[in-house]
């Protein structure tokens, strides 16, 4: 069970009609508070340490979870953690299995890294096509003024590697799942996975175009927009872990990407989109959720996207 259980200790108190027989006195009723209040930080610090705080994330592996509330203090209280806060934008759809693994991997990753973070899951409700590149728009858009750099990260790939980079990429934007290193896709132009930018080089770029429908090419066409924004690209150096940096969590027999090129949509892919992104995107923010996931704090921003069918008419499938 991916969530961590809890239960919270019951006070069974024998019936003594001598204890309040009559008048029950000052004195008897504080001395009943205090014992509550001493059980009740008992519990609290049970709850925070120790077993308690073990989460499962997956069959062979076991995570310690640490108290949130005790992190986010001690981070504001260190300054090594730096002064950036990275909002972790997961686009997503109907792929709760890897959700339940990811959140508390990365909460932790990014605490033993001393990342300051929040973790914004785009959760896409209503029944067009998956807009992968749309929901990071909307991330970015929805993510506060808290966070100065965002992670475009794909919900089913999980770093292994502790060298790994994911402070704030003041140079440049930072490809965290290079081809060098990514279990998969190994073409020079291949910036998907796991993308870092910060807020003002994300708006330069005027975002992601929102005509990409269904799986791919939507992490080609950013490539293109990287570079008339004049903006020079990093990846990690030094990693030796090959193609071993990573694990890719999804289960293509499980869960079929959609990959299906409908009316114009096979010609129109290839095309870059210069007017498209942050300043025509449409959307419904249905509802914003603060959840935690095996004690690791999550914001869902659960979304209706809109589709102008008469340019984009493979937004739907017929």
């Amino acid at each position: 069970m991916m969530y961590s259980s809890r239960r919270k200790p019951v006070l069974y108190f024998k019936e003594d009609r001598r204890f309040c027989s009559g008048k029950c006195t000052v004195y008897k009723l504080f001395g009943l508070c205090v014992v509550l209040v001493l059980v009740s930080l008992l519990w609290l610090q049970l709850s925070c340490t120790g077993d308690m705080s073990r989460v499962v994330v997956d069959d062979r592996r076991l995570l310690h979870q640490p108290c949130p509330l005790e992190r986010q203090a001690s981070a504001a209280d260190d300054p090594s953690w730096g002064p950036h806060k990275l909002a972790l934008l997961i686009p997503f759809r109907e792929r709760f299995e890897e959700l339940l693994v990811f959140v508390p991997f990365m909460h932790t990753f990014l605490n033993n890294k001393k990342i300051l973070h929040k973790i914004f899951v785009i959760n896409q409700m209503d029944h067009y096509r998956f807009n992968r590149a749309s929901l990071i728009n909307v991330g970015y858009t929805e993510s506060g003024n808290d966070t100065d750099y965002i992670a475009m990260h794909d919900v089913d790939l999980l770093p292994l590697n502790e060298a790994l980079d994911y402070g704030f990429p003041e140079e440049g934007p930072f490809h965290v799942a290079s081809p060098e290193l990514h279990p998969l896709y190994h073409y020079k132009a291949y910036v998907g996975g796991i993308l870092l930018l910060t807020k003002q080089h994300y708006h330069m770029c005027n975002g992601m175009s929102n005509r990409f429908w269904g799986w791919g090419r939507e992490d080609d066409e950013f490539y293109r927009r990287l570079r008339t924004a004049g903006l020079r690209l990093f990846r990690p150096s030094g990693i030796k872990t090959g193609y071993k940096t990573f694990r890719h969590i999804h289960d293509p027999a499980w869960r079929k990407r959609d990959q299906k090129r409908v009316a114009a949509q096979k010609q129109e892919q290839f095309k870059v989109d210069p007017e498209g992104g942050l300043t025509n995107l449409q959307y419904k923010l249905e509802s914003r959720q603060e959840l935690t996931i095996s004690g690791a704090p999550v914001t869902v921003l659960n979304t209706k996207l809109e589709c102008d069918t008469d340019k984009t008419p493979w937004c739907l499938l017929n």
